[in-house]
């Protein structure tokens, strides 16, 4: 499998030579330069396989080569990277205690801790993607993608630093991941808006004592970083021979000073993100065709997933899995009053708004998603050219209309809502009076905006079973969650509820983050200049 630009076909590159470049060399994305078909009797074998890591393992077989990744070692990254998955013990516990007495509450119908596919209404299924180490579904991408540079890093005795601007989830995981690979050649420069993630977040950063991490907070948006890193990212790539790989050109992302470290970025930009992503997608339509009676592969018996949706990523993935022959239907996204997507699929408005509204869902405030490239890349038939026209006319204008066909064709696949605080509140509380179910604010987010749009989780409208992601646990958002259901029972749900996982984190110590701070006068384009050149510094007198 090869690896080409979302703007330039003629780029051709091999999946490590993606992996270890972020964004492609022209500022594109990096995409399969075609996605490999999965037909039914393929999905009728996987749903025998009842093993996340294996299931893991044989989708991403589609994607990277026996010669960068042998069968056995891929499979053994896969089995590292989801090692760290499950409840603890009180929780499976209280889990199973509850559903022998509380039907609605549903089962784990794949058999497995990693990913619980619960069913939570009428054809209504709650897919559990924060049993990771950092309890949000970012860990399921994060994690395989850090272990496979630290796979390349080890495989070419080459350093690579990770650098990565976080809204929330994705530091954390990032973070975890790089600690637990424990490898010397891998480091992480990790970024964060100042007071804009919850506390619990910001603690998943901070109390992490790891050599191998340098955590960043900046006095700004969540999507303020996203230009210096990419900015660092294309000022210092090249090809470059790869140590002990006297055949193959590895692209780096390599630090000005020499060449004794790749400075690779990891948010969902990165290929692997989005590839890792996509097999939760298909695991969720097997696990809710497998309750539901659905024939495996019947191509008009769809399942529909409802997705709270911040840079894009996990859409992204899902839409991937649909383009493969995944039956997936309509992909709705739940998104906050930073609602670029939701005007985008309503209006064919991408247009980036004045400012970054704070919010109750901190974790999908986003005002530029990058992974609309990538939708927009299989919405227009891999049209590089096209998608160059549009990139080209945003990054110059912040504003992108799409009309006519191509707007029909983006409301053909996908469907949204904008949530507001109060929406997202209310909805919180209905579900936890209706189910005795708590979700984190960005699942409720998603749950409103299916309940917009007819999937209601005891009056099913849209005539299909639905699949709802739920991102995180509510054991992250203190605020969130107070202000939806109150400060007493904030303090019983710690109590009484809180993963003990979870409670080991609230009780250790903080280290002061280094401090970006956004200068009085200063044109945001100036300060980040200076945000840019600040990160450049910490990676050659820390990582060096």
């Amino acid at each position: 499998m090869r690896y080409t630009s979302t703007r330039n076909s003629s780029l051709s590159m091999s999946f490590e030579e993606a992996l270890c470049s972020g964004y492609a060399p022209d500022g594109g994305l990096f995409v399969p330069v075609c996605l490999p078909k999965i037909d039914a009797s393929t999905l009728k074998s996987w749903s025998l396989i009842s093993s996340y890591p294996e299931l893991a393992a044989k989708i991403l077989r589609l994607f990277v080569s026996c010669d960068e990744i042998s069968d056995e070692d891929l499979f053994q990254i896969c089995k590292n990277s989801f090692s760290a998955f499950g409840y603890d013990k009180e929780e499976k516990k209280e889990e199973e205690d509850e559903e022998d007495n509380n039907n609605h509450r549903g089962s784990d119908c794949g058999g497995s801790d990693i990913l619980p596919v619960k069913r939570i209404g009428q054809s209504a299924y709650l897919v559990e993607l924060f049993h990771g180490p950092t309890f949000c579904f970012k860990d399921f991408g994060m994690r395989v993608v850090v272990n496979m540079l630290s796979y390349f890093a080890t495989k070419r005795q080459q350093a690579i630093t990770l650098i990565v601007s976080t809204t929330g989830d994705t530091g954390p995981a990032a973070v975890q991941a790089v600690s637990d690979a424990d490898n010397s050649l891998l480091t992480l420069l990790v970024h964060f808006p100042k007071g804009q993630i919850s506390a619990f977040q910001r603690k998943q950063l901070t109390t992490v004592k790891s050599p191998r991490v340098h955590v960043v907070a900046f006095e700004g948006g969540g999507d303020d970083m996203d230009l210096p890193i990419k900015n660092i990212l294309a000022s210092s790539g090249h090809v470059r021979k790869g140590k002990n790989s006297p055949s193959d050109n590895v692209v780096s992302r390599t630090t000005e000073d020499d060449n004794q470290v790749v400075v690779c970025g990891v948010n969902s930009y990165n290929i692997g993100r989005p590839l890792v992503q996509l097999v939760h997608f298909v695991w969720t339509y097997l696990r809710v065709s497998e309750q539901e009676n659905i024939e495996i592969g019947h191509e008009c018996k769809t399942v529909d997933v409802i997705l709270p949706t911040g840079a894009m990523g996990n859409m992204a993935g899902g839409f991937m899995a649909k383009k493969m022959g995944v039956p997936i239907g309509k992909l709705c996204a739940g998104v906050n009053v930073n609602d670029i997507t939701h005007r985008a699929i309503q209006k064919g408005e991408f247009h980036k708004s004045a400012k970054m509204e704070k919010t109750l869902s901190d974790a999908i405030n986003i005002q530029v998603p990058y992974n609309f490239e990538r939708v927009l890349f299989y919405l227009s038939d891999c049209n590089h050219v096209q998608v160059r026209e549009w990139m080209k006319i945003m990054e110059e204008t912040n504003k992108l209309t799409l009309e006519g066909v191509w707007l029909k064709q983006l409301q053909t696949d996908f469907s949204s809502a904008r949530i507001t605080d109060e929406e997202m509140c209310k909805t919180l509380r209905e579900v936890y009076h209706e189910f005795k179910y708590l979700v984190d604010p960005h699942t409720a987010v998603a749950i409103a905006a299916g309940a917009k749009n007819g999937y209601h989780l005891h009056r099913n409208t849209s005539g299909l079973p639905f699949a709802i992601l739920s991102t995180a646990s509510p054991c992250k958002f203190d605020e969130s969650v107070t202000a939806a259901l109150g400060k007493e029972f904030w303090e019983r749900y710690i109590q009484d509820q809180f993963p003990t996982r979870a409670k080991a984190i609230l009780s250790k110590s903080e280290c002061e983050p280094t401090l970006y701070e956004q200068s009085d006068g200063l044109k945001l384009e100036d300060t980040q200049q200076i945000w840019e050149e600040k990160s450049r510094n910490l990676i050659r007198t820390i990582f060096l």
